[in-house]
């Protein structure tokens, strides 16, 4: 009897459940929460849980078919509408084909359904009906997604031969839920202000995390949900690009990885474009920040076009930008990576074509510089490829060319032999031999020439633009650049670059003859002096070298050996 009493007191709560109650949490996160305790207390008479590699555990029901829209009159058709959505928030196993193939088939005729009444926009959505979208909206995207236990951190020339991405099987289901929340949202018949309470900052980040998936689809259908989620909701976007920003400094500076970098940036270029002309601090702030240091990390390549964009529409929106990113890049600069190097050259390029007098001035010192250094590069990636059936050889003039770009093909090396100067590599291939150009992928034809970084550097003289700054400053420019010039038509062993540089040489030649000729004279001295310089330097080794080997060896004591000595005939 008194334990019946004491059983019907009321408990006081614990901590924990005060501090979980007092977490602020958004109205689909509640109704979540909600529907998910709901189901668990009635898993002693509920059907069984299933497990997924898409979604989380979760009841799967009979589902029954719903009446269709034409068939009840307008009052009950948001009704209607709202016990579509909520049907919909039933997840199934879609590893497993087998399973629930009637229920899953009913699920995608219902959205199916609701993407055609929502296309149509015939009436105003309700609160209840906006909450119902977007909580099942939720349920069927927002998800985690399984490791990637491929690590990037490995090494380039490594034998892996899970290069493909991971596609997810759900992606039937998973399209029609995107393309019905992308027709939402671009809808005339949601109302922002009311909307803004469910599609909030907790909903935004759960959908910018989606774009790590490997799966390009999903991409795209994220990138064009993004794009107007931010077109409609003003009051979120600095939220918005506040999160971009920590996606790209969490890219840079910690993990170096993300699949979905490329799309960001696309959807940030068209951020870009919309900003009001003067520039506000906080966007030439993101430029140095995060834009200019996105340079840095090794698999640029994936989205430099992307990137290369949102960089010239800063300077076309201010040109006076134009120095702060050409310094900017100059302090990334690749040193051993050439196909980096051909990357920047052409970033300049379209950089030197916006920018001003004044800019240019004030860079041109160490740009040409660090030009001088790309023109005077013996870099060449040049290879052939013949194809037998499925059965490739490849002929490399590196090997490092090789290790390059193993990354981008779909192979198993067989044999891996050195022939003369070239590596030639037997394989066997699923497909036409391609590569990663640019962002895009690109079957390459046999034979097949890449660009050189010497020959990239000169093509700048191709430029009205860039020959007409250069003229106007060929006072300061020539002096630098000359020696550069002079030593690739004396020493570079490809013959396309040489002909190219000659055409440099005979146009400084013909645009100011008496400064071409002066800049020859200093360059002939100064090969000169460092010719006395090195002949100096052998001529003291020598007596120092016959200096020791009179000296008595003893004990203890350091000994000489020239190099005749050291010499091993091969």
């Amino acid at each position: 009897m008194l334990r019946q009493i004491l059983s019907k007191l009321p408990r006081k709560s614990s901590k924990t459940d005060s501090a979980e109650s007092a977490r602020p949490e958004s109205p689909v996160t509640q109704q979540i929460s909600n529907g998910s305790s709901a189901g668990s207390g009635k898993s002693s008479n509920g059907p069984k849980r299933t497990s997924s590699v898409v979604f989380p555990a979760s009841v799967v029901a009979g589902i029954e078919p719903l009446v269709p829209f034409k068939d009840v009159p307008s009052a009950e058709k948001m009704n209607l509408f709202v016990s579509k959505v909520s049907l919909c928030c039933v997840t199934f196993d879609f590893s497993d084909s087998s399973k629930n193939t009637l229920e899953k088939d009913v699920k995608r005729q219902t959205l199916l359904e609701l993407v055609d009444f929502v296309a149509a926009g015939s009436m105003k959505f309700s609160e209840p009906a906006i909450l119902a979208m977007c909580r099942m909206c939720a349920v069927n995207l927002f998800r985690v997604f399984p490791p990637n236990y491929r690590s990037n951190s490995s090494g380039i020339g490594e034998n892996d031969d899970n290069d493909d991405p991971m596609f997810d099987p759900a992606w039937p289901h998973l399209q029609i839920v995107y393309d019905l929340l992308l027709r939402f949202i671009n809808s005339t018949c949601l109302d922002a202000k009311v909307a803004k309470k469910y599609i909030d900052h907790s909903f935004i980040l759960r959908l910018l995390d989606l774009f790590d998936t490997e799966d390009p689809r999903e991409r795209e259908c994220l990138k064009a949900i993004l794009h107007r989620v931010y077109g409609k909701f003003m009051v979120h976007r600095p939220f918005i690009r506040k999160s971009l920003s920590n996606i790209f400094y969490r890219f840079v500076f910690e993990t170096e990885k993300h699949n979905g970098i490329a799309e960001l940036l696309e959807i940030f270029g068209s951020i870009i474009s919309g900003f009001a002309m003067p520039l506000k601090e906080e966007h030439k702030i993101f430029l140095w920040r995060v834009l200019i240091p996105l340079h840095k990390p090794k698999s640029v390549g994936v989205y430099f076009q992307q990137l290369s964009y949102c960089v010239v529409q800063f300077i076309e929106k201010e040109p006076r930008l134009a120095s702060m990113v050409i310094k900017g890049i100059l302090k990334y600069w690749p040193i051993t990576n050439s196909q980096k190097e051909v990357m920047f050259l052409g970033e300049l390029e379209e950089i030197l074509e916006a920018i001003s007098m004044v800019e240019f001035q004030k860079v041109m010192v160490p740009l040409f510089w660090r030009i001088g250094c790309c023109i005077n590069s013996l870099h060449f990636q040049n290879w052939f490829c013949a194809k037998h059936g499925t059965e490739m050889t490849i002929s490399f003039n590196t090997l490092g060319l090789f290790c390059e770009m193993r990354q981008y093909f779909r192979y198993k090396v067989k044999l891996c032999i050195l022939l003369g100067d070239a590596w030639e590599v037997e394989i066997s291939c699923s497909e036409d031999l391609a590569c990663l150009s640019g962002g895009q992928r690109t079957v390459l034809s046999s034979p097949c020439m890449l660009f050189q970084v010497a020959e990239r550097a000169l093509f700048l003289w191709n430029n009205d633009q860039i020959v007409n700054l250069i003229a106007h400053n060929r006072p300061a420019i020539l002096p630098i650049i000359f020696p550069a010039l002079e030593k690739n038509a004396h020493d570079h062993w490809n013959q396309g670059v040489l002909n190219l540089t000659l055409n440099v040489r005979k146009m400084f030649s013909e645009m100011d003859d008496a400064l071409y000729l002066a800049c020859l004279d200093q360059f002939r001295e100064d090969e000169e002096r460092q010719s006395v310089l090195a002949e100096q330097r052998k001529e003291a080794w020598q007596r120092l070298e016959h200096a020791a080997s009179l000296k008595p060896i003893t004990r203890n004591t350091a000994v000489l050996v020239t190099p005749l000595a050291t010499s091993i005939a091969c």
